[in-house]
């Protein structure tokens, strides 16, 4: 049940026929995993956390930097040094006390997250690494977890969802089969805080969409936003028949 308090601090989002007192609870019993804290994870936390996810397991092994602050809008000037998961965790609780936010001070590896996996009904992966990136995939076809997962840099971002719910679905390795050998990275390339914090708003958008089980998601399809011309791309991919990964799921 939901106090006074929190049917106060919901009460536009429930005014929305597609999300309404059931939506609603349905959110408060859900749990997703958010794999980083930085660019794309500091709005998506904010925004799942300020809408109602009744459990957020928070992942990330950084602590935070100055540079970091011009883009990832949930640490402050009171944050730096601290450990990125605790800094988060704050400010949600500071937003939505009426919710439950985990934490693990660790980057994600198949040790440390895979316990919590188990439990949640969505991964928002919002790292920078290409190895994070296929854990998560590989996490998502093991347990049958949907994850939603974006990427920016520069002044262009991309966002899919993968759903292992459906096994004719494709998977992230289906469209990205190779890690390359250089990754690039913002400390080098540079990075526009707003695009990263356009593709995490919209992550938390895809996330929210797959908890009340909305129809049209991002499956099989990459959005790519460019700012500098301010447009938007849809590319569809397919499930690879020779892909390793969702043809061919190993337990850890």
């Amino acid at each position: 049940m939901m106090t006074d308090s929190e049917l106060l601090h919901y009460a536009r989002q429930l005014l929305l026929s597609e999300v309404d007192v059931s939506g609603q609870k349905l959110l408060k019993d859900s749990h997703v995993v958010v794999l980083g804290l930085g660019g794309l994870g500091s709005p998506l936390a904010m925004y799942l956390g300020a809408a109602g996810v009744g459990r957020l397991t928070l992942v990330d092994g950084d602590t935070v930097d100055e540079t970091n602050l011009h883009r990832q809008v949930i640490h402050s000037q009171t944050s730096l040094n601290r450990q990125k998961v605790d800094s988060a965790r704050d400010r949600i609780l500071g937003i939505n006390p009426w919710i439950d936010v985990g934490v693990i001070p660790e980057y994600a590896d198949e040790g440390n997250v895979v316990s919590e996996v188990l439990t949640a009904q969505c991964i928002a992966d919002c790292t920078d690494r290409f190895a994070t990136r296929f854990l998560a995939n590989q996490l998502a076809w093991n347990y049958t977890v949907p994850v939603v997962s974006a990427a920016a840099l520069g002044l262009e971002g991309q966002l899919t969802t993968i759903d292992p719910r459906i096994v004719s679905n494709p998977c992230y390795a289906c469209f990205t089969p190779d890690i390359p050998e250089v990754e690039p990275n913002c400390a080098e390339t540079g990075v526009l805080g707003p695009v990263v914090g356009t593709l995490g708003a919209l992550q938390a958008v895809e996330v929210l969409g797959i908890l009340l089980d909305w129809p049209g998601r991002l499956v099989g399809r990459l959005m790519r936003f460019h700012a500098k011309t301010m447009e938007w791309r849809s590319f569809t991919y397919r499930k690879d028949p020779a892909c390793q990964v969702c043809n061919s799921v190993s337990k850890f």
